[in-house]
């Protein structure tokens, strides 16, 4: 994808046989190390949401939290991160999800967006689908409404699009 003259995809290094062999990892750190790469990745985030309204951006932890805050500093939205069990100090609502070999649970803080608010879901990648499947329902049951989502990478061979395929979603960079 080329944003602003610049192609992201150069940007993003494959790793082969991690974290375990068989698998190639799609690695943004020389992305987020190249200023003006990291900023037209943001920009391309950005693109078809600013005319939206959008009053929270939310993410999941980790890398999801570096691409969610700069592109709530952009869209002047607030930021709501979304965390793994037992991380976050307040009350909390939670949701479960099944994994490959087993569950995993993400909660939010019960009073972290306004009811009816239009919240844009982002993460650096899609892959299965199924952690921001769960980040979607849990801003629902808080009282959000999911007014997009958008990711820097998709892996679109593991068909994670499938789990999210009710919300409008887009990618910045797909691999077949």
């Amino acid at each position: 994808m080329a944003t602003k003259g610049i192609d992201l995809k150069k940007y993003i290094r494959n790793v082969p046989d991690w974290p375990k062999k068989g698998i190639l990892f799609r690695d943004i750190t020389p992305l987020l190390a190249d200023p003006e790469a990291f900023a037209a990745a943001i920009d391309a985030l950005c693109a078809g949401f600013t005319e939206m309204g959008v009053e929270y951006v939310a993410a999941v932890e980790a890398r999801g939290f570096i691409f969610g805050a700069a592109v709530a500093e952009k869209l002047g939205a607030g930021f709501v991160p979304i965390r793994k069990k037992g991380k976050l100090p307040f009350e909390t609502e939670s949701v479960s999800y099944d994994l490959e070999y087993g569950t995993d649970t993400l909660e939010v803080h019960r009073d972290a967006v306004e009811n009816r608010a239009k919240v844009l879901m982002v993460d650096d990648l899609l892959a299965t689908g199924g952690t921001m499947a769960a980040a979607c329902k849990l801003i629902e049951k808080i009282g959000g409404q999911v007014a997009g989502i958008v990711f820097l990478v998709e892996l679109a061979d593991l068909r994670g699009r499938e789990k999210i395929a009710d919300y409008k979603a887009k990618s910045i960079i797909s691999y077949e």
